[in-house]
């Protein structure tokens, strides 16, 4: 899908937190061909700037995905792993993922399940976690995986499966979350380069957000944005029964207006303007409540505005999350619309309704 191109690079690419290297020297290079000036901070988020006389808006996708780190090589040669950013282990069991050894070389491994012939009638049911985890690389033994180039620290990402569905429509990939955003801001400063708009605009992408918004603190406080929008791809529970608590967003349907999470209830002014503005423009919107958390819910301490435009997302922290690209649509409309729209007298009017 000639639309996604971008995006299914940016999926591709391997990097979980404190590993956005590769990440962040592709978002680099894209951003410079479109940018006024580029700002990267000792953590590691980069942006590019697009110069204007009113407030500072600033558009943050995160770089990183969720995945594992190698911890431990056993005397026979299989590899232990903890898990780093919000994964469930049972996701990874009987899965291909990458050893990511340097730039140039990667190790292919399985994540193994124990077969029911040998599990059969021990009656070891239980809960699985990391620990339980083995990815078995072929090695015969420590030494002989640690030959093929394993070394503890290493960073553990799945084998990526990326394909457009049936349909026509949705995208099934590891990364959605959240490359999805890293690759909007990028579109973002694509369409707005040698154009007139009443803003300075700061685009890109943050880093370590997976662990704790880390990169979202360092880079908004050496930016100190007026608004900061975070982009970033949500749980939906369209599949979930209508009648459960949490079946918020359903693929298809516009982008979600994040409303409430345990770190960031949403700007009340922020929230008017952005609905008001979908509304009088056409664009699909959703409301949807979370219980994670974006950037968004970091930005806030440096005293900006913030809102989450989200992207409805099925299963994501997995191996095999899905998107919609009608959906990836109404979100670029939305975030170029408050780019058009958001001047100085919008800015008060926000603030002036918290």
């Amino acid at each position: 899908m000639e639309r996604m191109k971008l995006y299914e690079k940016l999926v591709n690419l391997n990097g979980i937190s404190g590993y956005e290297s590769s990440v962040r020297k592709f978002v680099r290079e894209e951003l410079e061909k479109v940018s006024d000036e580029i700002v990267q901070d000792k953590l590691g988020s980069v942006f590019g700037i697009s110069h204007g006389n009113g407030p500072k808006i600033m558009i943050a996708g995160h770089m990183d995905e969720v995945g594992a780190m190698v911890v431990k090589i056993t005397d026979k040669g299989f590899i232990k792993m903890i898990p780093i950013g919000g994964i469930d282990p049972k996701v990874l069991l009987s899965q291909n993922v990458n050893i990511v050894v340097s730039e140039d070389k990667l190790i292919r491994g399985v994540i193994g399940a124990v077969p029911p012939h040998i599990s059969r009638g021990l009656d070891e049911r239980k809960d699985i976690t990391f620990d339980d985890l083995l990815l078995d690389i072929g090695a015969e033994s420590k030494e002989h995986a640690m030959e093929m180039g394993v070394r503890i620290g290493q960073q553990v990402v799945p084998v990526n499966n990326y394909y457009v569905m049936e349909d026509g429509n949705k995208i099934v990939s590891k990364a959605w979350d959240n490359r999805f955003g890293v690759g909007m801001a990028i579109e973002i400063m694509r369409e707005i380069h040698g154009t007139n708009h009443p803003n300075t605009v700061i685009a890109g992408a943050t880093v370590q957000e997976e662990v704790g918004l880390r990169g979202a603190i360092t880079a908004t406080n050496l930016i100190k944005p007026d608004l900061f929008i975070a982009i970033d791809v949500s749980p939906v529970g369209d599949f979930l029964d209508s009648n459960h608590p949490r079946a918020f967003g359903k693929l298809g349907e516009g982008f979600l207006v994040r409303f409430y999470d345990p770190r960031c209830i949403m700007h009340q002014g922020i929230k008017k303007f952005i609905e008001n503005l979908a509304q009088e423009k056409n664009i699909k919107y959703q409301q949807f409540l979370s219980m994670g958390g974006t950037d968004a819910a970091a930005a806030q301490y440096s005293g900006a505005v913030v809102a989450t435009i989200g992207l409805p997302g099925r299963y994501i922290h997995t191996t095999a999350a899905i998107i919609d690209v009608r959906d990836v649509e109404e979100v670029k409309k939305m975030v170029l619309a408050i780019i058009e729209n958001f001047d100085q007298k919008a800015l008060d009017e926000v603030n002036a309704n918290v």
